[in-house]
């Protein structure tokens, strides 16, 4: 016997699991499908600050706000703008507003995760497609060959969403960009010059095309994220796998940087993680199909520099799952609902990430970065 799922969510990820747990405090149950085989399968990440207006609102729809607030990072809000050479262009400290307070993304993705019943996730599972049945209907099919139908199907499953083809020909393009992420452990007696440039929050130290981010995590490490501009076959051109002939590459792009800049990936304690930056088109959208629908990464994958991902993927979680408690038995209401407020706050979110990646490494860069945050 098929087993079927009244309200079916593919993907565990912050924006899946902040509309199962909105559901849960408004009477329903979703079932969740996540390709990783136990919450700990993997490291969710480094810090994210989590915005009054989105992420935080959709904390407080899922009633989990005052927990919320005792994983915040206290001093997290501070911020350092540097040059390729290591002068300090701006520097602001965390003046405690809680406006866009740092929090863990592993820790925030365990609270939303401690708030579902047990067996709300199924782990372990990966969805290999999906087809409509007619009348909303949607039947879902799984590697290890079994398969499972709902009356609604949620695709929170991120960039290369196995649900999206269901809406949308629409696929992810490379930015131009790639990141390589590392960590430095125990910084303040590791890595004290490191620790010392990176201050107590976030670094931006960018130059045209290139540059180092890095951030403070709650555990004294560092987590740092190396971006450059490159072609898309750049990152299958390197062996990651060896972590020194990696750094090494890397580092020729950094090539008369002040060296307490390049060490921030020499002197790394991990290996060397390549991310390469895709986003969907601004403005992706899509007509009102029955029974389905996306959210997060899935529905506007963006770059990381408007600080809306993991911020849009919970508001969306939350807007949802309160438009299905709002509209009882009329499904199709609700997701037109849903997605007429999901459509142009994407866009303009979307559209903004696209021009600040852009002009954090312009040619003047970091002038064009300190000019940003002035404008605003």
């Amino acid at each position: 016997m098929t087993t079927h799922h009244p309200i079916a969510i593919i993907g565990a990820g912050l924006g899946g699991l902040t509309l199962a747990r909105v559901l849960r405090v408004r009477g329903l149950d979703a079932a969740v499908y996540e390709l990783e085989a136990s919450p700990t399968a993997r490291t969710q990440g480094g810090m994210l600050d989590i915005h009054e207006e989105s992420g935080q609102l959709a904390l407080r729809a899922a009633g989990l706000h005052d927990e919320f607030r005792e994983l915040i990072h206290a001093g997290g809000e501070a911020m350092r703008i540097l040059d390729e050479h290591a002068v300090v262009r701006m520097e602001e400290a965390d003046d405690g507003d809680g406006g866009r307070p740092e929090v863990d993304r592993g820790k925030l993705r365990d609270l939303l995760l401690g708030s579902l019943p047990d067996g709300t996730v199924h782990w372990g599972q990966k969805v290999t497609g999906a087809r409509p049945l007619g009348h909303g209907r949607h039947e879902v099919t799984l590697a290890d060959g079994t398969a499972f139908t709902t009356d609604l199907l949620v695709g929170a499953d991120g960039a290369w969403s196995k649900i999206r083809p269901l809406l949308s020909a629409a696929t992810p393009v490379y930015s131009g960009f790639s990141f390589v992420e590392a960590d430095l452990l125990d910084a303040d007696t590791r890595h004290p010059v490191s620790a010392t440039v990176v201050g107590g929050g976030m670094l931006f130290a960018i130059g045209a095309g290139k540059g180092f981010l890095a951030h403070r995590e709650p555990d004294g490490s560092l987590h740092v994220y190396t971006a450059l501009e490159v072609p898309e076959d750049w990152i299958p051109g390197i062996d990651f796998a060896d972590t020194a002939a990696a750094k090494s590459a890397v580092l020729s792009h950094f090539h008369g940087w002040d060296p307490s800049l390049r060490a921030l990936l020499a002197d790394a304690d991990t290996a060397l993680i390549p991310r390469p930056i895709f986003a969907l088109p601004v403005g992706h959208s899509w007509d009102r199909v029955p029974g389905v629908t996306l959210l997060g990464d899935a529905a506007h994958l963006m770059s990381p520099f408007a600080g809306e991902g993991a911020n849009l993927a919970m508001l969306d979680g939350a807007e949802l799952g309160e438009a299905i408690a709002a509209h009882p038995g009329d499904l199709e209401s609700a997701l037109a609902a849903y997605e007429r407020a999901l459509f142009p706050r994407s866009e303009e979110s979307a559209g903004e990430s696209a021009a600040n990646l852009v002009s954090a490494f312009a040619a003047d860069s970091p002038q064009s970065l300190l000019d940003q945050f002035a404008a605003h």
